[in-house]
């Protein structure tokens, strides 16, 4: 029987030790659309909009609250999206994942095709409506992830 390779636990290195929150920011051709799938679809909360500031429209999602917040930026033009830009919510079990994905699937939208590493794990994908994925995963990563998650390819978990 195969033994499995525990996780490394990760800390910041020390200059970056006082961090006190992280945000990502996000450029939207389709911003009132995008914010409202965010908010009432996803549900993530709204913790701030802004107009005319410094040239740009925008909001601002707690992730929950302001030590992580996710930006979307109002583009004046198109924005090209990589397949691999994600945002990826982790749900403990997938009783949590349905529940999440309710919204969406009562207002009608349908997951798309998806990586095979969300198929082969349960994890349900949707898109916003930039053309951006959004993974509902039925499993944290690097707590209870399912047993076959990495069965293909490499997986290193350097150290120190």
């Amino acid at each position: 029987m195969e033994t499995k390779k525990p996780r490394r636990t990760t800390h910041w290195p020390t200059e970056l030790a006082s961090i006190g929150a992280i945000r990502f920011a996000r450029r939207s051709a389709n911003f009132d659309e995008t914010v409202r799938f965010y908010r009432e679809l996803v549900a993530l909360p709204l913790y701030e909009t802004f107009a005319g500031s410094y040239g740009s429209n925008g909001a601002i999602f707690g992730l929950p609250s302001s030590p992580l917040t996710m930006e979307i930026v109002q583009a004046v033009d198109a924005v090209a999206v990589d397949p691999h830009e994600q945002l990826c919510l982790y749900f403990p079990d997938r009783q949590a994942q349905q529940a999440a994905v309710a919204r969406l699937q009562q207002a009608g939208h349908q997951p798309v095709e998806q990586h095979p590493y969300w198929e082969t794990t349960g994890a349900v994908t949707y898109r916003d409506p930039d053309g951006r994925e959004v993974v509902f995963a039925p499993f944290v990563f690097g707590v209870n992830e399912p047993a076959d998650s990495s069965a293909s390819g490499e997986h290193e978990f350097p150290s120190d």
